[in-house]
C-alpha cells in the first residue's frame, strides 16, 4: 500500500467532533471568537465534562473549583483549554482495533506529551505545541492498524510498536514509516505546518534542513518515555542518552537524567485526559 491511499479512504479516518476541527482551525486565524467556541465545548457533554475533570486536577494547581467552560477558559487561558480539548477530542475519536493495546498507546503518548512540555519549558519553547505534537506524534500507527490490520500485527512481531526501531522497520516492509503517516494526518486535519514537520522528522530530527527543534524535543521525550516502558536500568538509560539530538537544544545529561521530575510526577492529574 503506498502512503497516499491511507488517505484517499475516508472511512478510515476517524470522524473528529466538529468543535474540535473548529479549535484545530484557530491555529490558522487571527480573530477568534473565545466565547462563541466556549459556548461549542460546553454544548459537547462528553468534552466538556473531560475539560473540568483534568482543569480541576492536581496537575494544574488552580485556587478555587472551575465549574463551567467559562472558568477554565478565564484560569487556565484559552490555548490551555484547546490544548486539552483537541488532545481529548482526538483520544476519544479512535476506536478499539485488532493488534493494539488502545490503553496502553495513548497512556504511552500521554507521558511523551508531558515530558516533551516539561522539556519545552526548559528549553523555552511552546509548551501547549509541544504537549499536542506529543500526544499525536505517534497517531500513524493507528491509520496503519486501521487501513492495514493485517500487515501490522505481522510487522508487530517483529518490532513493537514502541520500540525505537519500528520506525525503521516500516519503512523497510512499506517504503514510509508511523511518523509521515502522522504528519499526512495532521495535514488532513488542518493542523499548522509546524505540527505536521515536527511529528514528520521526530524519529530522526538531525536528518532535516533547517533541524527543527521541536522534532529534537520531542526525539527526546520519545527517547526518555520508552526507556521507562522498557525498564532500562539507569546505566542503560545513561548509555542511550542522545547526545547529538540533546546538543541542539543545549540539553545536558544531567538536566533530563538527574534534574527531571519522575515521569509519573509530570503526568499526575492528567490520566483522565486517555481514560
Amino acid at each position: 500500500m503506498k502512503l497516499s491511499a491511507l488517505f484517499e479512504k475516508a472511512s478510515a479516518l476517524p470522524n473528529v467532533p466538529k468543535v474540535v476541527q473548529e479549535l484545530i482551525e484557530s491555529f490558522n486565524k487571527d480573530n477568534v471568537s473565545i466565547d462563541e467556541i466556549a459556548k461549542k465545548i460546553a454544548a459537547d457533554q462528553v468534552l466538556s465534562a473531560k475539560l473540568l475533570r483534568l482543569a480541576n486536577s492536581a496537575h494544574y494547581h488552580v485556587s478555587r473549583e472551575i465549574g463551567t467552560v467559562n472558568d477554565a477558559v478565564v484560569m487556565l487561558g484559552f490555548v490551555t483549554v484547546r490544548t486539552l480539548v483537541i488532545s481529548s477530542g482526538l483520544t476519544g475519536s479512535f476506536k478499539p482495533m485488532p493488534g493494539l493495546d488502545l490503553p496502553r498507546f495513548w497512556l504511552y503518548s500521554l507521558k511523551v506529551a508531558c515530558v516533551a512540555k516539561y522539556l519545552a519549558k526548559i528549553a523555552k519553547q511552546n509548551q501547549d505545541l509541544a504537549f499536542t505534537v506529543g500526544m499525536l506524534h505517534g497517531i500513524g500507527q493507528l491509520l496503519m492498524h486501521i487501513s492495514m490490520p493485517e500487515q501490522m500485527m505481522e510487522l508487530d512481531k517483529v518490532a513493537g510498536p514502541l520500540e525505537a526501531r519500528r520506525y525503521q522497520v516500516e519503512r523497510t516492509n512499506f517504503g514510509f514509516d508511523y511518523a509521515a503517516v502522522g504528519a499526512g494526518l495532521a495535514t488532513h486535519w488542518k493542523f499548522p505546518q509546524a505540527f505536521s514537520h515536527a511529528i514528520q522528522n521526530f524519529p530522526e530530527p538531525l536528518q532535516s534542513e533547517p533541524v527543527d527543534s521541536m522534532a529534537c524535543l520531542l526525539h527526546i521525550a520519545a527517547w526518555r518515555v520508552r526507556a521507562e516502558e522498557h525498564g532500562l536500568t539507569p546505566e542503560q538509560v545513561a548509555a542511550t542518552w542522545p547526545i547529538n539530538v540533546a546538543s541542539k537544544l543545549k540539553f545536558t545529561d544531567q538536566e533530563i537524567l538527574t534534574n527531571m521530575p519522575p515521569i509519573n510526577e509530570l503526568t499526575a492529574g492528567m490520566e483522565s485526559l486517555v481514560g
